[in-house]
């Protein structure tokens, strides 16, 4: 019986450990069908992130020539020198200006060129238009950067190349970037694939929405040249290239009905052509195979990837072969203890201090449970103290700076009242004496009361702009209601209670509201928010400074959104500051005012109760903008109260 026992647990451990292995062998494969998915999403990720760096700095040349229409052509060299493109995002082989040109201003077109001495002093006196063609009207290439390299596409005319004309009409009424198919370039001996992207410069000032209009506005195109064996070299590692074969194919316009090219007309890209680098032999491995789509300038690329064997995408037999020996060994040995009965019972005796030890175990966890359910009790009380604390600071601060401002007034008209009394009296007396008053001395007496008189009411005013804008400002934060509320009165008011602090500290503020922002919301909240960010410019940002500038905007950019910017001038922060800075007790001046919860609750507010966005910009020395997406009217339900984000 004994005997048999160890039988069957021999075998058991033998199909325990054959499936172990085929496990094994499964997650291998899954491990290498994922890395070579990662692998095939960094080269499309990669090339679409640099093809859409490049057309970013298309639509940033076309803004220029929106701008202003007449850039010569040491402006265009200047602006191109300045990007710095071939240092920071090689790749591409020129970035040219495509001028449209009627026929009949052709030959003074040519004659301008030649006598161009913007950038070389004997201008061009070898240029010419070519290919020669008759049509109406030209698209010439006149400016490209660099031009040492590209001389042979210096005066092409790509209307008279049907490639390039189908892709220039397409961009003129589209008014997008358009790419062309795979073309050879002119200025490319090779015979590489290459493609051209263009996005169309119309003139300014004039009407664009539709295609007929954008034609007539049409005056020429911003181009950026490509051979493409050059761009992909930039974007996949050669390494990675040892290990996959990666192959471009032009689809066509996706929006064409024409169909697509196909074959050698197709492909734009091949790994396995170039010679630089050492390519993977054999066949590709079953299951390493990726496609995807890739959207450039109006024409669809498919992307398509294949993995092979070798270090990078391989399992190795060793782990399948060192569990089957040690499942072989186990099971054995299993098997010659069922056989013992000593050994039996020595296993029994040892699961049951197991079982023991587990019960132990069990009850420590238990315990813990229990104290960590009392610490995080203690740690929330301590969060609401702290947040009790931060609320009644900032009324605190907004009290005093109310208070001090309120001394002028009041102490001007204390004193004009005083004087005036005194004149009363003075008025009264000389009455007395004389029996009688000359009309001049009347006059001076009622000129002098109406003047104390304007000073006071003057003064009192003053004071009660400012208790109104306080009580508003301290009943809103108070209370968290919801209402209706102007955006600049908010303003106004928030930034009347921090006066005294302000000018106390030299500090200019700007505010550019519109009238007419209607929200609702919750005004308490978001003169939270301000006052926080006021007090976090006076404390931190114009630390060391003898005065500053703050700037607050407002912009109502979409329907339902408005945009307020809030600006200082202060001494910013470093990326590090800047990474940490809505994180909870986090401050550069512990132990010297700051808390460490201002932005941190400034956040919570704007993504809780306001329902918007913030955003935070700063660099040392160059100041911080702080920028505020908020919706004109809150959604509706429950406000999230601000908490600390632990």
């Amino acid at each position: 019986m004994k005997r048999s026992r160890g039988y069957l647990a021999f075998f058991l451990g033998i199909f325990l450990t054959a499936a172990t292995c085929y496990f094994v062998v499964v997650t291998q494969r899954q491990q290498v069908q994922a890395n070579f998915q990662r692998d095939a999403d960094k080269v499309a990720r990669d090339a679409e992130v640099r093809l859409q760096t490049y057309f970013d700095m298309l639509l940033g040349i076309k803004g220029v020539y929106a701008l202003e229409d007449r850039i010569d052509r040491g402006s265009f060299h200047r602006f191109v020198a300045e990007l710095k493109l071939d240092r920071r995002y090689p790749g591409f082989q020129a970035i040219q200006f495509v001028r449209v040109v009627p026929d009949a201003q052709l030959a003074a077109f040519s004659a301008a060129v030649k006598g161009d001495t913007a950038i070389e002093a004997a201008g061009y006196p070898g240029f010419q238009v070519h290919p020669a063609s008759r049509r109406d009207p030209h698209y010439i290439i006149e400016y490209t950067e660099p031009l040492k390299g590209n001389e042979n596409a210096f005066g092409l005319d790509l209307g008279a190349l049907a490639p390039h004309l189908k892709a220039l009409e397409l961009g003129r009424d589209s008014g997008e970037i358009v790419a062309t198919e795979r073309i050879t370039l002119v200025q490319d001996a090779s015979g590489q694939p290459g493609f051209v992207a263009r996005a169309p410069v119309y003139r300014a000032a004039m009407p664009l929405q539709t295609a007929e209009q954008r034609r007539a506005a049409l005056f020429g195109f911003v181009a950026i040249v490509f051979r493409v064996n050059t761009l992909m070299r930039e974007v996949v590692d050669a390494p990675l290239l040892e290990h996959m074969r990666v192959r471009i194919a032009d689809d066509g316009y996706y929006d064409s009905k024409d169909a697509p090219p196909s074959g050698a007309d197709a492909l734009l890209y091949d790994s396995a052509a170039l010679a630089a680098i050492r390519q993977p032999r054999g066949a590709a491995l079953e299951g390493l195979s990726s496609q995807k789509a890739l959207m450039v300038g109006q024409r669809r690329w498919q992307l398509r990837i294949e993995g092979y064997a070798g270090a990078r995408y391989s399992s190795s037999p060793l782990p399948v072969l060192l569990i089957g020996v040690v499942g072989l060994i186990i099971s054995a040995l299993i098997a010659a203890l069922l056989v013992s009965t000593r050994r039996v019972i020595d296993a029994k005796h040892g699961l049951e201090y197991s079982l023991a030890e587990l019960e132990r175990q069990k009850s420590n966890v238990e315990q813990a449970r229990s104290d960590l359910s009392v610490v995080a009790e203690t740690l929330k009380q301590a969060q609401t103290n702290l947040l009790t604390s931060e609320k009644m600071a900032s009324l605190g601060a907004l009290v005093a700076g109310v208070a001090h401002e309120l001394n002028t007034p009041i102490g001007n008209s204390l004193l004009t009242a005083s004087a005036l009394s005194d004149m009363v009296r003075d008025f009264e007396r000389r009455l007395a004496a004389d029996g009688g008053l000359k009309r001049s001395v009347l006059e001076a007496h009622l000129a002098d009361a109406r003047k104390a008189c304007d000073i006071m009411g003057s003064s009192l005013m003053r004071a009660a702009d400012l208790i109104t804008s306080f009580k508003q400002v301290a009943v809103d934060q108070a209370s968290g209601q919801r209402r209706r509320f102007r955006l600049d009165e908010v303003v106004h008011d928030t930034l009347a209670t921090y006066a005294a602090q302000l000018r106390r500290n030299g500090c200019a503020v700007h505010v550019d509201v519109p009238a007419g922002l209607e929200f609702d919301s919750y005004p308490g909240s978001l003169s939270q928010v301000l006052s926080n960010l006021i007090g976090n410019a006076l404390l931190h940002g114009f630390d060391g400074r003898d005065g500053g500038a703050i700037t607050v905007v407002a912009r109502h950019e979409e329907v339902d959104t408005v945009t307020l910017t809030f600006a200082d001038n202060g001494v910013g922060m470093t990326a590090s500051t800047l990474h940490k800075v809505f994180d909870p007790f986090f401050t550069t001046k512990l132990g010297q005012g700051g808390s460490g919860l201002g932005m941190n609750i400034v956040y919570n507010i704007v993504t809780g109760m306001l329902r918007g966005t913030i955003r935070v910009e700063s660099e040392p020395g160059r100041g911080t903008t702080v920028t505020l997406v908020l919706p004109m009217r809150a959604p509706e339900g429950a406000p999230q109260e601000p908490a600390l984000q632990l």
